[in-house]
């Protein structure tokens, strides 16, 4: 994969008019797991979309624990994690306070190391990307609903997506 598998690109549009569906501010990794059950549990108590797969969930719970706690690791306080639930799918931010630290995908270096879920994240997100904004980083990925991407009345996705165009037949 490239160094530019995490690219400087602005977010989708389409989501980010949306209120937040879920804001929380974790402090310490330790935090991670608590409120990725609590997201789940969220989901699963009437927050989940009808479009939404059981698999497109769990992509959205990775693509949370990854992004967060690449920001805390790498990043810098206070990191804030935002989703925004769409009608084709979930738009997840995560920022922090190191405008100045790019995301790195972990290239040319022993797998079993670590530092491979930019990777995960770019593999089941539809589109992913950062971007600076005033004094925050901000890290976004987009978990689009294979209902969506089949349904005409929904449109595509907007350029700079992963290669997976989240249809069927990319899976």
């Amino acid at each position: 994969m490239s160094e530019a598998l995490w690219a400087d690109r602005l977010r989708p549009g389409t989501e980010a008019g949306l209120p937040p569906t879920w804001t929380v501010r974790p402090a310490t990794a330790a935090e991670l797991t608590a409120l990725r059950v609590r997201l789940r549990e969220t989901l699963r108590d009437g927050g989940r979309p009808a479009a939404a797969t059981d698999e497109e969930v769990e992509w959205l719970l990775l693509a949370f624990e990854e992004l967060a706690s690449n920001a805390l690791r790498h990043g810098r306080p206070p990191v804030q994690v935002t989703l925004r639930t769409g009608a084709d799918g979930w738009l997840l931010e995560v920022t922090d306070a190191a405008p100045d630290q790019p995301p790195a995908a972990a290239i040319g270096r022993d797998p079993a190391g670590g530092g491979l879920g930019l990777h995960l994240v770019a593999r089941v997100a539809s589109e992913h990307g950062w971007t600076v904004r005033g004094s925050r980083k901000q890290v976004w990925a987009r978990i689009r609903f294979t209902a969506a991407a089949t349904d005409p009345s929904v449109p595509p996705p907007r350029s700079g997506g992963s290669p997976r165009d989240r249809t069927p037949q990319g899976r």
